[in-house]
């Protein structure tokens, strides 16, 4: 008979999540592409002295489920916090620090694994 029992991991740098997006979130994602958009005119005519990243992808919304990448973690323990890289459907990434595990919008959760 296998063993069952399973250990809760701990949130380590390199560690892939699932990071559920907020409302605010959702609206800082949303206003610097809509801003990087604005502004390409610039960034076409004089790229070598605008010195922006110009932030192209698809529109998110709250609750949006997306993978993110542990940077830091704030603690050693399975209920630490973390600060995650999200990556985004795009060329760039959303920095959302001091998050916790669990359910709902601004949480992360483990992937589950198929057997």
């Amino acid at each position: 008979m296998t063993d069952a029992t399973t250990t809760t991991p701990v949130p380590t740098p390199g560690r892939i999540v699932l990071y559920t997006l907020s409302e605010d979130d959702a609206k800082r994602i949303n206003k610097r592409r809509d801003d990087a958009i604005a502004r390409a005119h610039e960034h076409k005519q004089h790229p070598e002295e605008t010195g922006f990243q110009v932030h192209f992808g698809n529109r998110v919304n709250a609750g949006d489920v997306l993978p993110a990448v542990v940077v830091r973690a704030w603690g050693t323990t399975p209920e630490s916090s973390a600060n995650l890289q999200v990556l985004l459907d795009g060329n760039d990434t959303f920095w959302a620090t001091s998050v916790s595990v669990g359910e709902g919008q601004r949480r992360f959760a483990w992937p589950t694994r198929n057997a």
